[in-house]
């Protein structure tokens, strides 16, 4: 395991544990049920896409999951139930300690904290018989769907609403990108049903939490018009609404949690936004 001492690290950035859980016994970290616990708050979005993760891979009786309130109790953004977890596994440990968390009942220390990596882990070890949601043929189209999804859409969107651009072109260049995003996005979905074909994926996972955030969130940081045309991809929202009628998406997404943990660490403007959002995410599951 390896550990990203807080110095080293922006004062926005979190320490990092990057274990990994491996194939076998050899590699110290294994898959074995009911060893580890996943300690989450869905109110954020890496916590909402392992949870859903977890939720697809139907891991209840396998990984016990739990989780944690929206908001963090401490003042530097983390939660006093993971301290003991986080000084076990690190010495003199004094950052935040913060969800995710990948945590090992055998040795009472912490696996991972790095989302990505624990969502690998769950679709790959302790996969079983469930959905596979990493296909081999499909991981690089994957990737690079997870990276077109933080990059093009959530850090557009966070960039366009930043306060502190001076010019238009500043707003819009930023805003170019989304769009640009949301259209190949759109005509991928163009009569599929999931957005790798058939079933659901990991790209499923990336995708519609991008699209909670983006309808939940970032539309207060983006004026009507902006707002207007991200509305104008009617096969996005609707796989999006879809989606939220089924019980693996819903189960976790509590969309007043998601408000209420944006609004206590926002630091964007509260701009003009759209007064109805695109998607009904409390639609009855099925």
């Amino acid at each position: 395991m390896s550990v990203v001492p807080s110095s080293l690290l922006p004062t926005y950035a979190r320490p990092a544990f990057r274990g990994r859980i491996g194939r076998d016994v050899r590699s110290g970290h294994y898959a074995v049920p009911h060893r580890y616990r996943l300690h989450l708050a869905p109110s954020g979005p890496g916590c909402l896409g392992i949870a859903l993760t977890h939720a697809l891979l139907r891991l209840d009786d396998t990984l016990p999951l739990t989780v944690l309130p929206e908001t963090p109790d401490t003042p530097d953004g983390g939660y006093t139930a993971l301290r003991p977890l986080y000084e076990a596994s690190a010495y003199l440990y004094e950052g935040p300690a913060a969800p995710p968390v990948l945590s090992d009942g055998w040795t009472g220390r912490i696996v991972s904290t790095h989302a990505p990596d624990i969502l690998r882990d769950l679709a790959l070890r302790f996969r079983g018989d469930k959905p596979d949601l990493l296909p081999e043929e499909h991981r690089g189209e994957i990737e690079a769907i997870a990276d077109l999804c933080e990059r093009s859409i959530n850090g557009a969107a966070q960039r366009a609403g930043e306060l502190g651009l001076d010019g238009e072109a500043a707003h819009r260049d930023p805003l170019a990108v989304l769009f640009a995003a949301l259209g190949s996005l759109e005509r991928r979905l163009t009569g599929r049903a999931y957005v790798l074909g058939d079933g659901p994926t990991a790209a499923d996972v990336h995708v519609w939490v991008t699209l909670v955030q983006l309808d939940t969130v970032h539309r207060w940081h983006l004026d009507a018009a902006a707002m207007d045309r991200v509305a104008g991809h009617p096969a996005l929202w609707a796989y999006a609404q879809r989606l939220a009628a089924r019980t693996e998406f819903a189960r976790h997404l509590d969309i007043d949690a998601v408000l209420r943990r944006h609004r206590s660490h926002c630091r964007g403007r509260e701009a003009a936004g759209a007064a109805i959002r695109l998607v009904d995410w409390s639609a009855p599951p099925r």
